[in-house]
């Protein structure tokens, strides 16, 4: 996932833990009033107005309402500092929350996609919907968008794998929406399946995105690697460094939106122990600055200038 460069707490652009987690309470405590007002709009004007697609949107928007509580869990604890039993940090919290959350898309999908079925199944049993549950979908329409595009911007500025995972929460309520309003048209005009198959569709959407979301999740808690172009650039600013002569054997593994590095640098091998502990200080402290890296463990090694005067003779 990759997140633009801001300015923030650090002169960097790295945002610290405690801000990104205010940043998330607020965005999150925003999507809770607006999801438990949709909820219980949703679901009343669907029961009236014998709208299953209408139903099936108010439920996935309780399920935002519970990832809601899980994205609040874990931005609470998320952004505790590191202790005796966590030395690294409590950053997998948020990791932790994207799985729960993507489990949790995966539950509401399959159920909703098998209450569809059940219904298609019997076709007859379909009632006319009333029009005002084409209002409320439009509204609910609206009011999901506005909510994933302002979530969205709020991740991308605390640069938080586990926001943006809430916001595209949001934005598959905005198509679950609009797909549910298709069917309510299609049923006002004489054709009642298609609200069930609305409902089919947002079923099969909700999983997919679950799908997603957990697999992700699950990589990052196996100790997944940074992108590679992220390496590259933790490379370079090591290579950088005044001292360092080469960097080798550097191992990255994601620690919720942070990183934790371990790398081999070659400082020449005439200087002092001491001379070569300060160039690891140095560019430790150079890669904490310039990139989201939670801890650097460096490994010093000698390096060995070339002896060109016995060299092999070029051919």
């Amino acid at each position: 996932m990759q997140f633009e460069d801001i300015d923030d707490d650090h002169e960097s652009g790295t945002v610290g833990q405690h801000a990104r987690a205010a940043a998330a309470t607020r965005s999150t405590w925003v999507s809770v009033v607006v999801n438990l007002l949709l909820t219980c709009t949703q679901i009343a004007v669907g029961l009236l107005s014998r709208s299953q697609g209408l139903v099936a949107d108010g439920i996935h928007s309780l399920s935002d309402l519970l990832s809601d509580g899980v994205v609040l869990f874990a931005s609470h604890h998320g952004s505790k500092d590191a202790d005796q039993d966590h030395p690294y940090g409590h950053q997998r919290f948020e990791t932790a929350a994207s799985l729960v959350i993507g489990v949790l898309l995966l539950a509401v999908g399959l159920g909703m996609f098998w209450s569809a079925l059940v219904k298609l199944e019997n076709p007859e049993a379909i009632a006319r919907v009333h029009s005002a549950a084409l209002w409320v979908a439009g509204i609910a329409l609206v009011a999901k968008e506005l909510l994933f595009r302002y979530m969205l911007a709020v991740a991308k500025r605390a640069k938080s794998s586990m926001l943006v995972a809430n916001a595209w929460h949001a934005r598959s309520d905005a198509a679950s929406s609009l797909v549910v309003g298709l069917g309510i048209v299609g049923n006002l005009l004489g054709y009642p399946l298609l609200d069930p198959i609305a409902a089919l569709v947002v079923g099969g959407m909700i999983v997919k995105m679950g799908w997603g979301f957990s697999w992700d999740a699950l990589h990052d808690l196996m100790d997944r690697a940074a992108d590679d172009q992220e390496v590259q650039a933790i490379r370079q600013t090591l290579l950088q460094t005044p001292g360092v002569k080469n960097v080798h054997d550097v191992r990255t593994r994601k620690m919720g939106d942070m990183i934790v590095v371990d790398a081999h640098l070659e400082v020449d091998a005439r200087i002092t122990v001491e001379a070569g502990h300060s160039i690891a200080v140095e560019a430790r402290a150079r890669v904490l600055q310039r990139h989201r890296v939670l801890n650097l463990m460096t490994h010093v090694d000698p390096w060995q200038a070339p002896d060109l005067d016995h060299a092999p003779p070029v051919a």
